[in-house]
């Protein structure tokens, strides 16, 4: 690296790319079911983090309540938004199916546990002065 770039943790740097790229998702149950216990939603996160390690991802955050999820997740350039999101919800869903079946079939049924649809936003971006100081350094020396 350029002694002129300060490193900042929060920006992952690649072979060929510099990047800080967060996303918030929120996924509900099917039919907003207030499906969730406080011990699912540990389990949940758990899940959730080992599924974002597969995709080379970072969970920064997550909570939730009996019917939802929110995730805030720094993922890599090279991944796509849709299929995190579909290995989320399915790894997840398959796994609390198993370990809570008896709870969730009093709330669920159909093999569902998820809603179809989710929310995903993009969250925060390069301050100026991180995308100058990027440009200065692209200079050839």
């Amino acid at each position: 690296m350029s002694p002129r770039w300060k490193p900042n943790p929060g920006v992952r740097t690649g072979r060929h790319v510099v990047h800080n790229l967060h996303v918030h998702l929120v996924f509900i149950t099917k039919y907003r079911r207030g499906a969730m216990t406080g011990e699912m939603l540990i389990r949940c996160e758990q899940i959730m983090r080992e599924v974002c390690e597969d995709f080379e991802a970072e969970l920064k955050q997550f909570n939730g309540e009996e019917d939802h999820v929110h995730l805030l997740v720094h993922y890599p350039p090279k991944v796509q938004l849709s299929k995190l999101v579909n290995s989320l919800k399915g790894v997840s869903s398959r796994y609390l199916r198993q370990e809570y079946d008896a709870h969730v079939r009093r709330y669920l049924w159909g093999g569902h546990f998820w809603s179809g649809s989710y929310f995903a936003g993009s969250c925060g971006g390069a301050p100026l002065t991180v995308v100058r100081q990027y440009i200065k350094q692209q200079r050839p020396a």
